[in-house]
């Protein structure tokens, strides 16, 4: 089945097999970034943005997206870096395997909410989870790239 994507910016016209998950056609488009987790949506790690909003690709079949715009950390390159950078200098930065899936919901919740409290930051990202650290230094260095005007 034929199906019209924009991703990061870019038109794409795919190929896909009826039960095709979103997660499995990025990876065979060569975005390595959306990667395997739990397979259930429960862990975060597979989120891309569609249409601008967090969505576990594990659950999503690639056949209901046609003419929808995913963006996947490499569209969000730079904004990725800066908030790496905060990670990195708050400690936060562990193995990086959940790393574009949290710079992807960070990405969207910089775009959705104005100077979030703290509280604001842990809701919006309760379906991240990270096996590495105990959030504090996570939350640190978000709020940090949030104030970062750069």
């Amino acid at each position: 089945m034929l199906v019209n994507l924009i991703v990061n910016g870019q038109p794409r016209s795919i190929e896909v097999a009826k039960g095709e998950f979103l997660l499995d056609t990025l990876r065979h488009l060569d975005y390595l970034s959306v990667r395997r987790g739990c397979d259930s949506s429960s862990c975060g790690v597979c989120t891309v943005l569609v249409n601008g909003k967090p969505t576990p690709s594990c659950s999503l079949l690639t056949v209901r997206l046609d003419q929808q715009e995913i963006t996947t950390v490499e569209g969000i390159a730079k904004e990725a870096e800066k908030l790496a950078t905060h990670f990195g200098h708050e400690g936060a930065d562990q193995c990086g395997y959940c790393n574009p899936s949290m710079a992807l919901t960070v990405y969207a919740m910089k775009k959705e909410l104005k100077k979030p409290t703290l509280e604001q930051i842990k809701a919006y990202l309760v379906g991240n989870l990270c096996r590495c650290t105990g959030y504090q230094a996570q939350h640190i260095a978000i709020l940090h790239y949030l104030e970062d005007q750069s």
